[in-house]
């Protein structure tokens, strides 16, 4: 059974991850920085050894062996630019490292990263410049780390669009080509996809109903 380590796999478009993963056949662990959340780990990414003990203690889980995917879902919208940083940015990085570090076979990350980053014209947004920042900076890591870690790990990542506003932000969704607006099940899809193909490295896919062209 193919194993999969999920930041923020249980709540919003982690869970959504959590259970197309599950239902696919996918062995899923899940973190979470709450102790109330039900994840199968709990650290807080924003300390710098919190990746580390993340993913030590997924190794234990799983008897000393590297999980085969990692999917950097955990994200912080607000707070201070230090913690946003860290968690949306630092984490997955250092994560992403430590699975390149695997001795057999080719893992798989993908990263989830926001629509407003591959958008010619973005729509409005009450996101912080520091989460943007974050995640534009998470889309230069994708492509560069599909390359430095080539020969263990194949690297993609996964923009969503209008999908769920963040609870602390009230934003309109803004336009789209497509009438039909993106679900969490189609972020989902899109992971699942990733995960599984086995020849795509350094590609972003938008899950935006074409917001991204606008």
């Amino acid at each position: 059974m193919k194993s999969v380590l999920i930041t923020g796999g249980t709540v919003r478009l982690g869970r959504a991850i959590t259970e197309r993963l599950r239902a696919e056949g996918w062995r899923v662990i899940t973190s979470s920085h709450r102790a109330d959340a039900g994840a199968d780990i709990v650290a807080d990414l924003a300390e710098p050894m919190g990746p580390a003990r993340l993913y030590a203690a997924a190794l234990q889980l799983l008897g000393g062996t590297p999980p085969d995917a990692l999917v950097n879902n955990a994200a912080l919208f607000t707070g201070d630019d230090a913690s946003i940083a860290a968690v949306n940015l630092e984490s997955p990085k250092k994560l992403t490292t430590l699975m390149a570090g695997r001795e057999t076979g080719v893992g798989a990350v993908v990263n989830i990263l926001d629509g407003t980053v591959l958008s010619h014209m973005p729509h409005a947004s009450h996101a912080s410049p520091s989460y943007l920042a974050s995640k534009r900076e998470l889309l230069e890591f994708t492509r560069s780390g599909a390359a430095t870690f080539a020969a263990t790990l194949r690297v993609n990542a996964v923009a969503p669009g209008p999908v769920l506003a963040p609870t602390e932000v009230h934003e309109k969704a803004g336009e789209t080509l497509l009438a039909r607006r993106p679900t969490p099940d189609d972020v989902a899809a899109a992971v699942a996809f990733l995960l599984d193909a086995e020849s795509t490295t350094g590609t972003v896919v938008p899950v935006d109903a074409g917001q991204h062209l606008l």
